[in-house]
Formats: structure tokens, sequence, C-alpha cells
């Protein structure tokens, strides 16, 4: 394993990732914004988020760390785009399934939230596996 590159890897995902979620939540999803405020007694409103957004970053930071380094762990060799992809859309798959599906099961939100949420957080991982498979190589 390439312990430098597994670091850079993360933090340029981060950054994949903070960029597609901005494009994502603030400046396309309007419809999606709608959705999240039909649910106050469930979502934060958008000023006290910013209190408590230093350490759900520190968090997702972490959280895409660990990734690269699993990424690191299972690479196989090839393309690090296609690696990257592959790798991206299980991470995709797995979110939607533990944590928006499961979200859905659990909070009192419809399935218009959650449709929105399936799809912008696949994509948003899937842009993060892109970015660590683009990023990281081996020794």
């Amino acid at each position: 394993m390439n312990h430098s590159r597994i670091i850079l890897a993360a933090l340029g995902a981060f950054v994949a990732y903070v960029a597609v979620g901005f494009v994502v939540f603030a400046l396309t999803a309007a419809p999606m914004k709608r959705e999240f405020a039909k649910y106050p007694g469930v979502y934060r409103p958008q000023e006290s988020m910013k209190g408590v957004m230093p350490f759900g970053m520190a968090a997702m930071l972490v959280a895409i760390f660990v990734l690269a380094v699993l990424y690191a762990m299972v690479y196989r060799g090839g393309s690090g785009l296609a690696e990257g992809a592959h790798f991206g859309a299980l991470i995709g798959l797995f979110v939607v399934c533990a944590f928006v599906a499961h979200n859905w099961m659990m909070l009192n939100i419809g399935s218009t939230l959650t449709l929105y949420q399936a799809v912008s957080y696949f994509v948003q991982w899937v842009v993060v596996g892109v970015a660590i498979g683009l990023i990281y190589r081996p020794r």
C-alpha cells in the first residue's frame, strides 16, 4: 500500500465530495430543499446546521480516508477511472441501502425525499470513488 497516495486520494476525494455535495444540495436541488423543509421535526434548520457542520465534515473526511484504505486493499490494477467508478458504485449502493432506505424506514419522511437522497448520494459516492481511483497509485 502506498500510504502517501492513500492520504492524497482521501483529501482529493473529500474535495470532490464537498464539491458535488455543494452542486447537488446548494445549487441545483430546489425541489429537494422543499422536501427537506416538509420535515422540520426530523431535520435541523439550515442555520443550526452551521454549528455542527465542522464535526460532520471531520467525520466525512475520516470516512473517506477509510474508503481510500479499503480501495488500496482491494485494488487489482487497471484503469483508475474504471476501478474507482466500480468501487464508488458499490459504496453508493451500500449507502443507499444502509442509510437512505434505512432512514426511510425509521424516519417519518416521504418517498420523494428518499428518492432524491438515493440518487444524490449514489452519484456523490461514485464521484468519490472515481476521485480515489484517479489519485491512488500502488507503490
